[in-house]
């Protein structure tokens, strides 16, 4: 085909041949409207409108600079040369002896360019200027035809609502939203996205076409994702996500349009469209892809889909919007050592108070088991902390680092009662702080010696000094802290062991005396005379 033609036959489509333009070149009108050709003195700017026709120029350079692609379209049997009937068509030249700015003299009347008479003719000035603006229309439409097909030939079929794959998927595309997108309101058209429909020139073109290099124009995002754990392929050897999985693919819109699946309220949904599928993480026992199935369910989930509060964060803003890496990678932002600082982009306070307790000081020093925020409020099942059922859940999460200070807490009417699932009493952060937690002789503790009572008076509001001395992690097996306990504990299990044993022997003891007491009762029963019977009483006479 033709590079020059349009890409379907049918001319009514609206596209020009380039030798209706050079038809159009050949003609100009004069400042009376008189329709004469070009003819000049020969100057170099004369030169270059008299040799429109042939786009090389007289010694077979490039017409148009810089652009070997245009003058390759249009060379002399790809769609370009002068137009037919022309002597340079025919092979022939401008005969010999003709003045370079004065065309020859034809058999039906003088040469063009000259009065009757031989006086010359020049072309006026407004035709000056209108011939180099038709030579760059001729030149931008012929370009754009060897681009490739423009929107309204790929709409010729893909507008079919019958165009599908083999597999069934529809290849429909929707005008509307395509026109409402980000890239139709920019202007782009389907070859700026599908380059390898740019050098096609047969169609229907092949039954896939090469993915869309978002990369090309969006070079940053493009490159945090290459780093991502969504460019490494699957068991299909297709990446785990593509941009069109997140953004779409004809219907990208802005990221502050509601209707945009990257919207600040819409991006749970887009990222659960693949991780609540148990299917995509079958047989990856090390990956928890199933975990934020639960976003939604926690006080982040709730704030952005039901109270739809701006300030709620999604996930995005935990794990980046396209350099998403695994928690295991130290470049994540959900890595252990990096969740303080991501929570404390939004709890800037409370990331100040971790920061000065003991945690948080700890996991400064490098200690890879000092708890974070996940550690305690998980990462996508995160509570409302006044609420009864993670008060006491917090308990035991407490527990698994300090199995002997819970210990302790559950021998106490506080861990008794928490124990039984009730809240409405003291838990650990009721007593040591949430976040700001310092040892116990250090002054700002809750619990140390100097705030002890403001503690205890939070629950009991006349408690005395003396009330203020409870131990509520007593541990009797800590003689060094608790020697009183220690003795009167010990004295008790001894006390205890020498009860049993007394009446144990006790009850051993009198086992045989009891044998021979049964024995000895059991032969005088043996022994003793029937019991003689007792005389009658008397009768009464009947009748009496």
């Amino acid at each position: 085909m033709d590079s020059s033609d349009s890409f379907f036959p049918d001319k009514s489509c609206g596209k020009l041949r380039r030798d209706d333009f050079c038809r159009l070149l050949d003609r100009a009108t004069d400042d009376r409207g008189e329709e004469v050709p070009h003819a000049g003195r020969g100057g170099p700017a004369r030169r270059g409108l008299r040799d429109h026709r042939d786009p090389l120029g007289p010694r077979g350079e490039a017409a148009v600079p810089g652009d070997p692609r245009r003058a390759q379209a249009l060379r002399p049997g790809r769609g370009g040369g002068p137009p037919q009937g022309s002597p340079r068509a025919a092979g022939g030249a401008p005969p010999r002896g003709s003045p370079p700015s004065v065309r020859p003299a034809t058999a039906d009347g003088p040469a063009p360019g000259r009065r009757r008479g031989g006086e010359e003719r020049r072309v006026s000035r407004p035709s000056r200027t209108f011939a180099p603006i038709l030579l760059a229309a001729a030149l931008f439409v012929t370009g754009r035809s060897a681009a490739g097909p423009t929107d309204d030939d790929c709409l010729a079929c893909h507008d079919d609502p019958a165009l599908a794959r083999e597999d069934g998927r529809a290849l429909k595309l929707d005008r509307t939203a395509l026109a409402a997108s980000v890239h139709g309101e920019a202007g782009l058209s389907c070859v700026d996205c599908h380059a390898d429909l740019s050098s096609a020139t047969e169609f229907p073109h092949e039954a896939r076409l090469a993915p869309a290099a978002c990369e090309a124009c969006h070079d940053q995002p493009g490159a945090e994702r290459a780093r991502s754990v969504h460019a490494k392929p699957g068991k299909d050897g297709r990446p785990a996500a593509t941009c069109e999985d997140c953004h779409g693919a004809h219907d990208v819109r802005r990221g502050k349009d509601p209707a945009s699946r990257t919207n600040h309220f819409n991006v749970a949904a887009t990222c659960l469209g693949c991780h609540s599928d148990a299917r995509r993480f079958a047989g990856r026992p090390g990956e928890n892809g199933l975990a934020p199935a639960n976003f939604e369910d926690s006080i982040h989930g709730r704030a952005l889909e039901k109270a739809g509060l701006s300030v709620a964060p999604n996930c995005a803003d935990c794990h980046h919007p396209h350099d998403v890496r695994r928690a295991s990678d130290p470049e994540s932002p959900v890595h252990r050592t990096a969740i303080p600082s991501t929570c404390g982009k939004c709890h800037e306070k409370i990331l100040g108070h971790y920061s000065e307790g003991v945690h948080g000081t700890a996991m400064a020093k490098g200690n890879p088991k000092a708890p974070v925020c996940a550690d305690c409020h998980s990462a996508h099942e995160i509570r409302q902390v006044d609420a009864a059922a993670w008060k006491v859940s917090v308990v035991r999460e407490c527990g698994t680092c300090h199995e002997a200070s819970l210990s302790t807490y559950r021998d106490t009417y506080h861990g008794q009662v928490t124990a039984l699932g009730y809240a409405r009493v003291a838990t650990c952060a009721d007593c040591h702080d949430s976040h700001r937690i310092f040892p116990e002789k250090d002054p700002r503790s809750a619990v140390s010696a100097e705030r002890r009572l403001e503690t205890c008076r939070k629950c009991h509001p006349s408690a005395t000094a003396g009330f203020a001395q409870y131990d509520p992690h007593a541990d009797p097996k800590n003689r060094r802290r608790n020697p009183v306990l220690s003795f009167t504990s010990q004295f008790m299990k001894l006390l205890l062991g020498f009860v049993f044993a007394f009446f144990g022997v006790h009850t051993l003891l009198w086992l045989p005396r009891s044998a021979v007491e049964r024995r000895r009762m059991a032969a005088r029963r043996r022994g003793a005379p029937p019991s003689a019977p007792g005389p009658e009483a008397p009768r009464k006479e009947e009748g009496r």
